[in-house]
């Protein structure tokens, strides 16, 4: 648990939040909401609560990127893999 904490905490100390609006955007905010496998659920269910909306937020990011419209188990360590230490 600890080295997820401190993986997040160094995925987030990387963010470029110049590119995020200036606006708090809620889930119900969004139109493209992507959908969530039970597996990819339970990864970011694993992540501390202080960081877990940020840590959604980017993974969604990266789906979008990718092109997929699912969120998987793979693409949460993807992102881990990405953005940890």
């Amino acid at each position: 648990m600890v080295a997820v904490k401190w993986n997040i905490i160094a995925f987030l100390v990387k963010a470029d939040y110049s590119k995020l609006p200036k606006k708090i955007m809620r889930d119900s905010d969004l139109t493209d909401v992507l959908e969530w496998t039970p597996e990819a659920k339970t990864k970011l269910k694993n992540i501390p609560f202080f960081v877990r909306s940020q840590a959604r937020q980017r993974i969604e990011q990266l789906a979008r990127n990718a092109g997929q419209g699912v969120v998987t188990a793979e693409l949460v360590e993807q992102a881990r893999l990405e953005f940890g230490q």
